[in-house]
């Protein structure tokens, strides 16, 4: 199954540079490991926010949800999942040239 997330991160007051640049660390360690698993496809910064929107593919909404929850910074985060499927264009693409260009 597709899903687009948005996530907001809401750290809470003034963090020691230290300790935000350690969770940052982790955060990161922890979605490459998706991206090498195939379950996080995309991800994009919302430009001027602590923000996102990505692309991740599980079997079922409860895995999705045990890998979201597994995040370093899933207690400092607002999270909005939304279902997502193929689009047509995309089909038609795929069935006459093959894969979809890839994002440059």
């Amino acid at each position: 199954m597709l899903f687009m997330v948005k996530i907001v991160v809401r750290l809470p007051g003034d963090w020691p540079k230290e300790k935000l640049a350690e969770i940052n660390k982790n955060e990161t360690a922890r979605s490459m490991q998706f991206v090498k698993e195939g379950k996080l496809k995309r991800i994009f910064r919302i430009v001027g926010q602590r923000a996102n929107f990505s692309i991740w593919e599980t079997a079922s909404p409860e895995e999705l949800h045990a890998t979201l929850t597994s995040l370093p910074l899933h207690p400092y985060m607002d999270v909005s999942v939304t279902p997502i499927m193929k689009h047509t264009t995309t089909e038609a693409w795929e069935k006459e040239h093959g894969a979809m260009p890839p994002f440059q």
